[in-house]
């Protein structure tokens, strides 16, 4: 017998009050009524506000993620950027939607089912947004929440910190060489539960809110509340460079104490991965010896990898030898 040809609803057919509509059910009553949202902030306390990208065919494509896939990932990527700004409380999210009028209805429905069970595993709500057409497939997220207080500014670094990462590097980029069939792995034998892991790491991330709540938790009685960190979506080297620069100083690194998986291949393109394949969302902090102790102490998974000294700007081996970026697997944003 022949297949039954299934309908497919496009949003050509079917318009933007009725997409809205029907998007409506992820909100609170009467949420997207008016073209502004209410944010009731009973703790007047500070906010942090942060906005990123997931473009098609530049961080997703249907290799890579599946609709609900990159539904959480928009949301994830925000999260961990409020983390490391030292985030209390996740107010909600925003979402700009830009599609080709093609686009099945059920690419978004699925896009926004994996937003919404983001925001019931981490916290907030979905606020609004706007909805476009557009040649690709686009969500802008714009991420709330109350600042904590715990000063995160990347400026903050002093010398003697010691630089810590509250996990391994290069898995998201090892996952995506996994979905591309990137040449590098084709040779190599990868255990299989390092092959999953990278793969989960890569389709759907985790932010580090957790070890932002740790890193309040273990600060030692009498050390100051003083700390930098960010995260190291754009790769574990930019995010040391970026905390050098802003707080200018040194930060000198062990290459034996990279945050590597423990069943990660040996070899320079290996270690490139880990310091630039970037999306690994991880804090990277400097802190005060004792601190930086304590937090280890609580996540497994955390590693001192070095130490803040005075001198350049720049992330340096022990050996003296300046880190250079290797172009190998780095994203760009242009």
């Amino acid at each position: 017998m022949p297949k039954e040809n299934k309908l497919i609803e496009r949003l050509a057919d079917i318009g933007e009050k009725e997409i809205l509509n029907r998007l409506q059910k992820y909100m609170d009553i009467g949420q997207i009524d008016d073209d502004t949202a209410l944010i009731r902030n009973y703790s007047a306390k500070d906010l942090i506000i942060n906005t990123d990208l997931l473009v098609e065919d530049v961080h997703f494509n249907e290799q890579t993620l599946s609709p609900k896939e990159t539904g959480w990932k928009s949301v994830a990527v925000n999260l961990s950027d409020l983390a490391c700004s030292g985030v209390e409380e996740i107010l909600g999210i925003t979402v700009g939607l830009v599609v080709p009028s093609s686009t099945p209805w059920s690419w978004v429905e699925d896009a926004y089912s994996g937003i919404n069970n983001a925001l019931e595993t981490f916290g907030g709500k979905l606020l609004g947004g706007d909805c476009s057409h557009g040649k690709q497939r686009m969500l802008s997220i714009t991420a709330i929440g109350t600042k904590g207080p715990l000063d995160l500014h990347r400026s903050n670094a002093r010398p003697g910190d010691h630089l810590v990462t509250s996990g391994n590097h290069g898995l998201s980029r090892l996952g995506l060489g996994f979905l591309l069939s990137d040449p590098l792995i084709r040779n190599i034998k990868i255990n299989e539960s390092l092959k999953k892991n990278a793969i989960q790491a890569h389709k759907k991330p985790t932010p580090p809110l957790k070890a932002l709540s740790q890193l309040l938790r273990c600060k030692p009685y009498k050390i100051p509340l003083r700390a930098a960190a960010t995260d190291s979506s754009d790769g574990l080297l930019e995010a040391i460079n970026c905390i050098c620069k802003s707080s200018n100083c040194s930060a000198i690194i062990d290459i034996k104490n990279l945050p590597m998986h423990s069943q990660w291949p040996k070899g320079d393109a290996w270690i490139n991965w880990c310091l630039e394949g970037g999306e690994d969302f991880e804090l990277v902090v400097s802190l005060p010896p004792k601190w930086a102790k304590e937090w280890v102490n609580l996540i497994p998974q955390s590693k001192v990898i070095g130490k803040i000294e005075e001198g350049p700007p720049n992330a340096f081996w022990s050996t003296g030898k300046k880190i250079n970026s290797s172009n190998l697997g780095t994203f760009k944003h242009f």
